[in-house]
């Protein structure tokens, strides 16, 4: 059997973490590019690559490619491809068009030549037409565009993979999920690490170290858009999507605090609804700059550290005035955490220059649109030395 041709976007800068966890469900033919990973299976992996992916975006079944010298390619292409072998020719569709460099007037318009070459062809050979539906189709197909190619995608998700089901709808995060997930691989945690976010806000990164300690697999409580596929076998995805948590440790190994009452208490809330037992994580309301000691010997302090949206009347005016708080914050590791890995996920590239203390890593990522970077300080034992340091950064700055 041919196998299924996919495609992974991610946020960028995790294709790599996104690689290797696609090789681990079992994915052939695994190639990283800007953006996300293309790989293939048969049916089997691109359902585990759902139920089972932390860091992607969405999977994709590639169906369609072909040249692009005008917009009537587009047409073509969208109309001849056989849409009815996946679903119900009359369900409900959505398009969606990205790219860049291609010989078209505008993204819109190609996405409305896109659109009427599947409308066409289902009201040639059956009569009548789908809805496009924009908030929740049954049938999703992206559309990417280059310079002198289309290729068409159907979407096996439907919702974002990053919505694993337990934020409530409605409620922005600084942070998405799966570039949680994304962080804590780029920073090597493994679940035998303890791990303290002390800027933990509503819990993303505490709760996705919590469901893959746990066993947890970020699908295993949400609906996806294959389940709306020709040929779906229900029995058989209720198999595949059981799972038995793992035993819970006799003491939380996993740590999250907070200065905001309300930001711990959403994030025990968001606990509570990601099938982990509490037993996993030690929530607590605490001012980071008050904290008497490390909650271990040695781990991984990874953390978004705010700019003053979740913070107290005192905590804005310290991050205000950023001079204060970083080297009052540098103090508190070298004084506390020697022997710790500290792992710092921010927009402001001048965090390690204000905290005076040099990364040996910096990694750039984005988050969205916004260009940020996870810069790594090894808290050396008995040394407030500053480390040598290593750049993986590509874009030079003065």
């Amino acid at each position: 059997m041919t196998p299924i041709r996919f495609f992974a976007p991610c946020p960028r800068g995790l294709e790599a973490p996104l690689a290797a966890e696609l090789k681990t469900i079992g994915a052939g033919q695994v190639r990283p590019v800007p953006g996300g990973v293309g790989f293939e299976g048969d049916q089997h992996i691109g359902l585990s690559a759902n139920l089972h992916s932390r860091i992607a975006s969405r999977i994709l079944q590639q169906v369609a490619r072909g040249p692009l010298h005008s917009e009537d390619d587009l047409y073509r292409l969208a109309h001849d491809t056989d849409w009815e072998r996946w679903h119900d020719p009359l369900t409900s569709l959505r398009v969606d068009t990205t790219g860049s460099g291609a010989k078209v007037r505008s993204l819109q318009f190609a996405n409305l030549r896109i659109k009427d070459g599947i409308v066409d062809r289902m009201r040639e050979r059956f009569g009548d037409r789908p809805s496009v539906e924009r908030q929740r189709p049954d049938r999703r197909v992206f559309a990417f565009l280059d310079a002198d190619h289309v290729t068409l995608y159907l979407d096996w998700s439907g919702e974002s993979l990053f919505k694993r089901g337990w934020r409530r709808d409605g409620v922005d995060a600084p942070m998405k999920e799966n570039l949680a997930a994304g962080l804590l691989a780029l920073a090597g945690w493994t679940p035998e690490q303890p791990l303290l976010d002390p800027f933990c806000g509503s819990g993303t990164i505490i709760i996705e170290a919590a469901m893959q300690a746990a066993g947890v697999p970020p699908g295993a409580t949400r609906r996806f858009g294959f389940e709306r596929m020709r040929g779906f076998d229900r029995a058989a995805w209720d198999r595949m999507r059981r799972f038995a948590p793992h035993p819970a440790p006799s003491s939380p190994t996993i740590f999250g605090s907070d200065v905001s009452e309300a930001a711990v208490a959403a994030a025990r809330a968001n606990m509570a609804r990601s099938g982990v037992p509490q037993d996993w994580v030690n929530f607590r309301q605490l001012d980071v700059l008050r904290m008497d000691a490390a909650p271990a010997q040695a781990g991984l302090l990874l953390a978004n550290p705010p700019y003053g949206e979740r913070l107290d009347i005192k905590g804005r005016q310290a991050f205000a005035q950023a001079g204060d708080f970083w080297p009052a914050f540098a103090s508190l590791l070298k004084q506390k955490f020697a022997g710790w890995s500290v792992c710092l996920f921010t927009s402001d590239l001048e965090v390690p220059k204000l905290m005076r203390l040099k990364p040996s890593l910096r990694t750039p990522l984005f988050n969205g649109a916004l260009e940020c970077r996870l810069f790594r300080i090894e808290m050396v034992a008995g040394s407030a030395r500053e480390p040598r340091a290593v750049s993986t950064d590509p874009i030079k700055r003065p």
